[in-house]
């Protein structure tokens, strides 16, 4: 008697996780659906843009080219904005589950963003100064004996201050 005691219990506690899986099962092929349909209109929009003459310009295609992908930069944001709608679809799924440990997951993650952002932007600004640096010790030094020399030091130690001001930023 008891094994069917059991056997119900079991079966009365898939019945009760069947519903919410099922909802996040919809939500997960939905929010699929929604987030091919965004990297095809980002596709769409940035190519009549011509977004990829304009990157080109900016130097994006070869910092794209040596990260070793062979995508179009219209290609990279569209990707970039369909993991980020999945990314979404995917707290969604989780919470109509009720698992709470992969939103926990996700919100330190998505806290964190604003934090890489600007390190990346300090370590950008970094080298631009270190760059202005250096040139501003050889315009105004002129031909001295190792000004060179001088200029690239100031220039790595800009750097180096950037970084660890990045580093500082990301905790």
């Amino acid at each position: 008697m008891e094994f069917f005691e059991r056997l119900k219990a079991g079966l009365t506690q898939l019945m009760q996780l069947l519903p919410p899986l099922f909802f996040a099962l919809i939500i997960l092929i939905a929010g699929f659906v929604v987030a091919r349909m965004v990297e095809r209109l980002a596709d769409a929009f940035l190519g009549g843009l011509q977004f990829d003459r304009s990157a080109e310009k900016w130097g994006m295609r070869e910092a794209v080219e040596r990260t070793g992908v062979r995508l179009r930069p219209t290609d990279v944001v569209g990707k970039l904005l369909f993991w980020l709608v999945m990314l979404i679809v995917i707290l969604l799924a989780s919470s109509a589950l009720g698992v709470q440990n992969i939103n926990d997951v996700f919100a330190n993650l998505v806290g964190y963003i604003p934090a890489v952002f600007a390190a990346i932007i300090v370590v950008v600004f970094g080298i631009l100064l270190g760059e202005f640096v250096r040139a501003l010790i050889l315009a105004s030094a002129g031909g001295v004996e190792g000004v060179p020399t001088l200029a690239k030091v100031a220039k790595v130690v800009v750097i180096t201050i950037s970084v660890f001001m990045a580093l500082q930023q990301l905790g």
